[in-house]
């Protein structure tokens, strides 16, 4: 079953057409990842999934479990299930990361966790910061293990994951990586997960690969394939590859 479709997907950003009729396919219960070189528009295609009001969609459909979303809010999307990490996760001062964890597990502030979230939060080495304010003063591997975490803590049905090993050291990523991989096969939930590294692949079990270039989307089988075709021979290579999925995406 498909959990997202996405349909000739139009996608500017004030006057500028960033993406032109793009197709895209995503299975319940499986993580797909995305390369491409920078500019290409993979963050664009990851917010207009996401419902964000900056990205205008010109034409084309989103539609998650069956259900048009091309005009929800991102309020209305996030409640449907669909959730986002980002690239660069923002400080927020004034809130402590208990409390917007706490808000994520729909508790007030004066819930405790149970032992079994408690144990979530210790194995993302992330106890000691309950107290400070969410990224304030943080490193790249402790903000994108917080994100990770208060997704995780949101139960979506759709990871949307940009760049999630942007600015992460080898054992951060191999935990992010790990907690994502074992979240998708407890519960049949989806990622999309744009990077440009392979390294990921180590520890995130996935069939399919997509190259988003100049705009559009260019499907294939095999990630780990994809990404050494990318080393060795850069983007415009793969895209050539004669090699493509024949359904999935």
């Amino acid at each position: 079953m498909d959990i997202l479709t996405i349909r000739d997907l139009r996608v500017k950003v004030g006057n500028k057409v960033i993406l032109d009729r793009i197709n895209l396919n995503l299975k319940a219960g499986e993580s797909y990842i995305m390369f491409g070189p920078n500019g290409s528009g993979k963050s664009t295609l990851i917010n207009s999934i996401i419902g964000n009001p900056l990205y205008e969609v010109d034409s084309g459909k989103i539609l998650f479990m069956g259900k048009n979303i091309t005009n929800w809010s991102v309020d209305e999307r996030s409640k449907l299930g669909i959730s986002i990490g980002f690239q660069h996760p923002p400080e927020i001062m004034g809130i402590k990361l208990s409390d917007l964890l706490k808000l994520c597990l729909e508790k007030t502030s004066r819930d405790e966790f149970t032992e079994k979230e408690k144990k979530l939060i210790e194995a993302f080495k992330l106890t000691e910061f309950l107290d400070r304010e969410v990224n304030v003063g943080f490193s790249g591997g402790e903000r994108k293990r917080a994100e990770i975490l208060q997704m995780l803590f949101l139960r979506p049905k759709l990871l949307l994951l940009d760049e999630p090993d942007s600015g992460v050291d080898v054992e951060s990523l191999k935990l992010i990586a790990s907690k994502l991989q074992q979240y998708i096969e407890e519960t049949g939930s989806s990622a999309l997960i744009v990077t440009h590294k392979g390294d990921i692949l180590e520890y995130v079990k996935s069939k399919y690969a997509c190259v988003l270039l100049e705009g559009k989307t260019h499907c294939f089988v095999d990630p780990k394939r994809v990404y050494e075709t990318i080393k060795k021979s850069g983007y415009e290579k793969c895209v050539a590859c004669e090699v493509r999925v024949t359904e999935g995406w």
